[in-house]
């Protein structure tokens, strides 16, 4: 049978073949720009495996393996007996994956909202270029503090675009977990982040948010958080007073 040209990933520009890839890679492509277009929204359930097959011109096991790569990327839920559904991501999930600091006794902490406040204003050239926009083009700016505990433990500077995220300031006082309503109000799944710790010493703004001394030790959290398309949709500094707390991530 053969593939319809529309529903696979189209040949780059020039006509060269792109680089090999396997055909269950293929329908995984395009699988995902169908979510991440709206044709699924969270919660959703997809066609069966028979129909998904039927559209693109693939086996139903070529298809069933992409599944298999989307769900073991938590992009969709395949619920025994229900169906696949695209993932949804509640404020209880998007802590448990993405905040990462614990106690001392190695339980997660979780976080509570502090002061907070949002403004828009133009992208900064480092801003832009992480986020793949043009200088000046207008960014959310969200500047809040994170509590644990009953004391201030983070502040955290959060910056999106205006253009992915509009209304958002309208939003506020913003969740705990801004990813839940990423997905909820604009259909932004954040399926990855990529993130850089190094230790620094507490600025003055740091030292008045947090209650430490001047140049006491801090952990930053650099933060990149790509959506189901790839795209970079957020970038986020997190500079975090460890004295009660630990950054502990689990490999496997």
């Amino acid at each position: 049978m053969s593939t319809p040209a529309a529903s696979l990933p189209d040949l780059p520009a020039g006509g060269e073949p792109p680089r090999f890839r396997p055909l269950y890679g293929q329908v995984y492509e395009s699988l995902v720009k169908r979510i991440a277009g709206g044709e699924w929204r969270a919660g959703e359930a997809l066609p069966s495996e028979q129909a998904l097959a039927a559209q693109l011109g693939v086996s139903q096991g070529t298809v069933r393996k992409a599944l298999d790569a989307l769900a073991l990327d938590k992009m969709i839920d395949r619920r025994q007996g229900k169906g696949t559904f695209v993932a949804e991501i509640t404020q209880e999930q998007a802590l448990f994956r993405f905040f990462r600091l614990t106690r001392a006794d190695g339980e997660r902490a979780v976080p509570a909202s502090g002061d907070e406040t949002l403004r828009l204003r133009p992208a900064r050239a480092a801003e832009a270029r992480t986020l793949g926009l043009a200088v000046g083009a207008e960014v959310v700016d969200i500047l809040r503090t994170r509590v644990i505990d009953g004391r201030p433990a983070m502040v955290e500077r959060v910056v999106v675009p205006h253009e992915v995220f509009p209304g958002l300031a309208a939003l506020a006082p913003l969740p705990n977990a801004l990813y839940a309503l990423y997905q909820r109000e604009y259909g932004v799944a954040i399926v990855s982040v990529d993130e850089q710790l190094r230790a620094d010493a507490a600025r003055r703004e740091d030292a008045r948010r947090l209650g430490v001394a001047l140049g006491a030790p801090l952990l930053q959290i650099e933060r990149v958080a790509r959506a189901v398309d790839g795209r970079r949709v957020e970038w986020r500094l997190s500079r975090c007073d460890t004295t009660h707390l630990s950054y502990a991530v689990t490999l496997s």
